[in-house]
C-alpha cells in the first residue's frame, strides 16, 4: 500500500509554483489509461488525484487541467516548436501523509509542507489507497458523536462513501448549486434524507430543518418525516398539509412597510411615513399607552389633528411611555387601528391642510389612498389570509410560542422532525416578506437563547430558489428578506443557526451571503456567467475545476468546503422514487400523446381558480 509502483508511474514535475504543480506525461503512454493489477486507471481525469513520493512521505495533489504544452505557447505567445507535442496535467496539492506499513494506518494532514520538485515521479493512486486516504480525512470522533454523514460516493472510488462533516456543513452554511436538470432538488433531498437515517449510538438524529419551499416540490419526499404547512387554501382534496400562522403584527416595521406599499415607486418615501407613524399609533393603542383614533370624521377627529404630533395619552400614561416605546419591536396591533389613523388623521390633516389648493389629480396621487388601497387588497386577497386575520385583544389571539411551534420544538406527530413551507400559491411581493418574517423569528429566537440551548437546539433554514428572496440586486419587495438572510450568514453560525442556499443562478444570489458559505456542492452549470461567479467564491484554491462543470452527468458534483474532507467529484446517492421531489420535467410527448381535457375537467379547474 502507498509504494512507487512503476507500472503507476504517468510522468514527472516539471514546474513547481505555489500549491500548484504542472506534471509531463511521460512519452511512453500512448493512451490515458494505465492497467494495474487488473484493473483500468484513467489519466488525468478532472478532479481525480495523483501523488508524488517525497522520502517517507507522501504529497497527494487533485488533477485541475489537462492539455497539450503547444496550448501554453499560443496563450504566452511563443513559437509553437516541433518537440512541444507534450501532454502536460496541472495538479493542485492538496494534503501529505505518511504510511505506517506495520499498523496499516495514513497519517494524514491537510496542507503542504515539504514541496516536490521537478523531475520527482508522479503516481496514479490505486482504489485501496483513494479508499485510505478519504477516509484517514475524515477522521474520526473520540466522544462518540459522529457527525460524518455519507450521502455520496467517490467518482475517483464508486465503492468508498463520500461522508460530509454537518457539524462544518451546516454550521458554516452552505450551497447546492446547479442548472435546472442537473438533480438539485435531488441533492438536497439526498443530504436530508441522509442526515435523517444518519444514526448515533444506534439511534437515529432528530433534526430541525426548516425547508422554504417555493414550488410545492419537497412534501412528497419528505411525506412520512414532515409537517407541511401551506400559505394559501389548497383545493380540496390536497390533504396532509396544515395552513401556517404567521400573523402580520409579527412583521418588523420596515417588513410590514414593505408589505403595504411593494414595490419602489416616486412616492414611496411619502407613503413610508404614513404607514411608520400609523403603525407606531396602533401598536401604543395595543399596549395601551395611547387613546384609539376616532372612526369617523368630526369634532373628534379635529380634536385629534390638533395633537397629532401629541397624542391623547390613556390614564395613568405620560410622554415616557412613549418615549420609552421600542417601536422597531414587533407588537400586537389591530389593523382596524391602523387604518382609521391613516384615514381620519393622517389622511385629514392632508385634506384640510391642502385641500383648497390641490387638484383632482394631486389628490389622487396622495400617498394615503395609495396606502388604503393596497391594505384593502392584502386584507381581501385569500392567498393571505393566513397573515392578514385581524389582531383582537383577546385570550383567543395566537402567541409568539404558539408561531415558533410550528418550525421548532417536539414535533406534535411523532418522527415528523422537518418543517416544509410551501409558499408556491403567493405572488412575489408576500413572498419577500413572508421569507424574512421566518428568517428573523428564527435568528432572533436562537439569539434570545442561553448558550446550553444553543448547543442542544441548532436549526437549518433551507433556501429554495435563493436567488428570489437574496438577489444580487436591488428589490423593493425582498428588501427585508435580504437583510434578514444577511444577518443568519454572518451571524448565524454563533448562534446555531445554518444556512443552505440552493440556487439555479448562484450569479443572481447576493453576493454577500453566497461567499459566507463554507461547503460548497456545485452540480451541472451550463452559464459562463454563473460558472465565473462559482470560481470567485469557490475555496480551496480549485477555481481551475470549474472547467469541469458543464460537462458533470446528473447527480454529478464537486464538493468541496469545510464540509468536505477533501474537495471532490462525487456522485449523489441514489433515493427512492417516493423520497424525490416533485421536480421532474413534464414530459411534452406523452402529454399530447394523450387525450385533450373536455370542458368539464376545464371548468372544475377553472373552478379552483376562482376559489
Amino acid at each position: 500500500m502507498f509504494t512507487s509502483e512503476e507500472e503507476l508511474k504517468i510522468g514527472q514535475v516539471v514546474e513547481v509554483s505555489g500549491t500548484n504543480i504542472k506534471v509531463e506525461i511521460s512519452d511512453k503512454i500512448s493512451e490515458l489509461s494505465r492497467t494495474f493489477n487488473g484493473r483500468v486507471y484513467p489519466i488525468g481525469q478532472i478532479g481525480s488525484m495523483v501523488k508524488i513520493h517525497y522520502g517517507r512521505k507522501i504529497i497527494f495533489g487533485l488533477v485541475t487541467m489537462l492539455r497539450m504544452r503547444s496550448e501554453e505557447l499560443i496563450e504566452a505567445g511563443m513559437p509553437v516548436t516541433a518537440d512541444s507535442d507534450q501532454r502536460v496535467m496541472e495538479v493542485q496539492l492538496l494534503a501529505e501523509g505518511s504510511w505506517n506499513n506495520t499498523k496499516s494506518t495514513l497519517a494524514f494532514k491537510r496542507g503542504i509542507k515539504t514541496y516536490p520538485l521537478p523531475q520527482q515521479g508522479v503516481f496514479l493512486l490505486t482504489n485501496e489507497e483513494i479508499s485510505f486516504v478519504y477516509r484517514s480525512a475524515e477522521g474520526t470522533r473520540d466522544d462518540g458523536v459522529d457527525p460524518l454523514v455519507p450521502f455520496a460516493v467517490y467518482s475517483a472510488s464508486e465503492s468508498t462513501a463520500c461522508r460530509a462533516n454537518i457539524n462544518k456543513m451546516f454550521g458554516m452554511h452552505c450551497a447546492v448549486l446547479g442548472s435546472t436538470g442537473s438533480g438539485k432538488s435531488g441533492t438536497v433531498a439526498a443530504i436530508i434524507h441522509s442526515v435523517l437515517s444518519h444514526k448515533n449510538n444506534e439511534k437515529e438524529l432528530s433534526p430541525q430543518i426548516v425547508v422554504v419551499d417555493p414550488h410545492g416540490e419537497y412534501g412528497i419526499a419528505f411525506k412520512d418525516r414532515a409537517i407541511q404547512y401551506r400559505a394559501y387554501d389548497i383545493a380540496a382534496g390536497d390533504d396532509g398539509q396544515e395552513e401556517i400562522k404567521l400573523p402580520y403584527w409579527l412583521m418588523s416595521s420596515d417588513e410590514f412597510t414593505n408589505l403595504v406599499i411593494g414595490k419602489t415607486e416616486r412616492s414611496a418615501t411619502s407613503q413610508n411615513n404614513v404607514v411608520q407613524k400609523a403603525l407606531a399609533h396602533a401598536r401604543m393603542v395595543a399596549a395601551g399607552i395611547v387613546k384609539p383614533c376616532p372612526r369617523e370624521f368630526g369634532t373628534e377627529a379635529l380634536n385629534h389633528l390638533e395633537n397629532f404630533d401629541d397624542p391623547d395619552l390613556c390614564d395613568g400614561k405620560d410622554t415616557s411611555n412613549i418615549l420609552e416605546f421600542d417601536r422597531d419591536k414587533p407588537r400586537p396591533f389591530c389593523l382596524g387601528e391602523f387604518e382609521s389613523h391613516v384615514r381620519y388623521i393622517q389622511g385629514g390633516r392632508i385634506n384640510r391642510n391642502n385641500h383648497e389648493s390641490m387638484t383632482n389629480s394631486e389628490l389622487a396621487k396622495s400617498p394615503v389612498p395609495s396606502v388604503l388601497d393596497k391594505l384593502k387588497v392584502l386584507r381581501r386577497d385569500t392567498r393571505l389570509s393566513f397573515m392578514m386575520r385581524c389582531w383582537v385583544d383577546n385570550e383567543e389571539q395566537i402567541k409568539l410560542h404558539q408561531v415558533l411551534n410550528q418550525f421548532i420544538g417536539a414535533p406534535s406527530q411523532v418522527g415528523k422532525d422537518i418543517r416544509i413551507i410551501d409558499i408556491s400559491g403567493l405572488p412575489n411581493e408576500v413572498a419577500g416578506p413572508l421569507t424574512a418574517l421566518i428568517a428573523r423569528l428564527l435568528f432572533q429566537y436562537k439569539v434570545f437563547q442561553t448558550q446550553e440551548e444553543k448547543e442542544k437546539d441548532p436549526i437549518l433554514l433551507v433556501c429554495e430558489e435563493a436567488h428570489r428572496y437574496v438577489p444580487d440586486h436591488g428589490e423593493a419587495q425582498y428588501a427585508a428578506a435580504q437583510g434578514a438572510i444577511r444577518r443568519i450568514a454572518r451571524e448565524g453560525r454563533k448562534y446555531g443557526i445554518g444556512l443552505m442556499l440552493v440556487s439555479q443562478r448562484p450569479a443572481d444570489v447576493d453576493s454577500t451571503v453566497i461567499s459566507q458559505c463554507g461547503t460548497w456542492v456545485v452540480l451541472r452549470l451550463t452559464n459562463s456567467a454563473d460558472q465565473q461567479h462559482v470560481a470567485r467564491f469557490l475555496p480551496d484554491g480549485l477555481s481551475g475545476m470549474v472547467g469541469a462543470l458543464p460537462i458533470l452527468s446528473q447527480q454529478e458534483a464537486i464538493f468541496v468546503g469545510e464540509g468536505a474532507a477533501l474537495p471532490s467529484r462525487v456522485r449523489i446517492r441514489d433515493l427512492k422514487e417516493n423520497q424525490l421531489p416533485k421536480s421532474n420535467t413534464i414530459p411534452f410527448a406523452e402529454g399530447w400523446a394523450s387525450d385533450r381535457l373536455d370542458i368539464d375537467k376545464l371548468k372544475e379547474i377553472s373552478e379552483r381558480m376562482c376559489s
